[in-house]
């Protein structure tokens, strides 16, 4: 009597199911981490602009709120203690760029004087925040 072995079979590795579980892998971690930012200003009324903005990850922040309140990365700060709170603020990055977030309604004025007093400590870049049209606050 003669017995047939039967061919073996290889193993294989099925890629479609892998590149769908590597690509949800990368969505889930794309969501996630957008979600981990840390802002650190204060919530104001953004000018509105047609142009899309540029997202910038700034570490230093210059809130001025339409009642007159300024805050540096969510501390509040009166216009004259501005300088010392930014040195402090900027000492990891003296040369990055400081972003100014005044509120649509705020004085124009107090955004001019509260950007000169950075000026005084040697800060060279500002990076002002605007909303595209059609953004909810």
């Amino acid at each position: 009597m003669k017995v047939t072995q039967r061919p073996v079979k290889r193993a294989r590795i099925e890629i479609i199911p892998m590149i769908d579980v590597i690509f949800f892998l990368l969505v889930f971690f794309m969501i996630s981490s957008l979600a981990l930012t840390k802002v650190n200003s204060i919530k104001v009324a953004l000018p509105k602009t047609s142009a899309s903005p540029e997202i910038l990850q700034q570490k230093t922040v210059l809130s001025v709120k339409a009642n007159g309140e300024i805050f540096v990365n969510q501390s509040p700060v009166t216009l004259d203690r501005i300088g010392p709170v930014l040195a402090e603020a900027m000492h990891a990055d003296p040369q990055g760029a400081l972003l100014v977030n005044a509120d649509e309604g705020a004085n124009y004025g107090l955004v001019i004087r509260a950007m000169d007093q950075a000026r005084l400590i040697g800060v060279r870049k500002f990076a002002l925040s605007t909303e595209p049209h059609g953004s909810p606050h």
